[in-house]
């Protein structure tokens, strides 16, 4: 009776296949990138097979490419890269990763894996750097020159902060209470887990938004309330 209740939601073909990590960066200049592992989760109460394609098979080796997972288990598969050279560099391959129920051949699920051969992994981390230098130099810009239009010389009330740095605010906020890439134990989608450079662009942001609150905040002059109280 358990399994003609849950059979009807297996043939759809829309199961939630979980794996983990959903990229593949190799680097030609660091062997040990070579051979990656994906790892398939089964956190369902029956077991899964699953068989694994690619678009250039010629590319790659992958170990037991067909198998099974156990309920509540999970399983790894390795996969080399066994032709790297220098025509192959920033070209997207693809896996896809697809799972059945034991007793069926018709995929409950699949899920794809993209897979890059970057040259060096050097040449990566600094163009990172780079461009997160040229993010927080944007974001100090926007933030200055907000600063200098909101800051009039014939201001006599003060003002709250403005909707753009309240926003900024909010998404910073939010981009840090995310969980962080690579904590599994997380209910929250993979896709929105941040890296720890993401998160300290987020922290840069908010820092700067808070020292632009503390300049906005106003500030008493001599002999402005007297003359305030004497016009009202």
């Amino acid at each position: 009776m358990q399994q003609q209740k849950r059979q009807p939601e297996l043939v759809e073909g829309n199961l939630p296949v979980f794996v983990f990590p959903t990229e593949l960066i190799f680097y030609a200049d660091d062997q040990s990138t070579h051979k990656q592992v994906l790892t398939l989760y089964n956190p369902y109460e029956f077991a899964l097979k699953f068989k694994v394609l690619c678009t250039t098979p010629n590319k790659y080796a992958v170990v037991d490419a067909t198998g099974a997972v156990k309920p509540q288990c999970c399983v790894d598969i390795v996969i080399r890269h066994r032709d790297v050279r220098a025509s192959y560099y920033g070209v997207i391959d693809k896996f896809r990763l697809q799972v059945s129920e034991q007793s069926q051949r018709k995929a409950l699920g699949k899920k794809e894996i993209i897979a890059t051969l970057l040259p060096s992994a050097k040449e990566q981390q600094q163009q990172k750097e780079e461009e997160e230098k040229r993010i927080k130099e944007h974001l100090a810009e926007s933030v200055f020159f907000e600063q200098t239009l909101c800051q009039p010389e014939n201001r006599t009330a003060s003002s709250g902060p403005s909707l753009l740095t309240v926003f900024l605010g909010v998404v910073c906020v939010a981009a840090l209470m995310l969980p962080t890439l690579g904590e599994m134990e997380s209910l929250v989608p993979l896709y929105l887990h941040l890296s720890v450079n993401q998160k300290l662009v987020a922290a840069y942001v908010l820092d700067l938004k808070n020292s632009h609150t503390k300049l906005n905040s106003p500030v008493p002059l001599p002999g402005r309330n007297e003359d305030l109280q004497e016009k009202s």
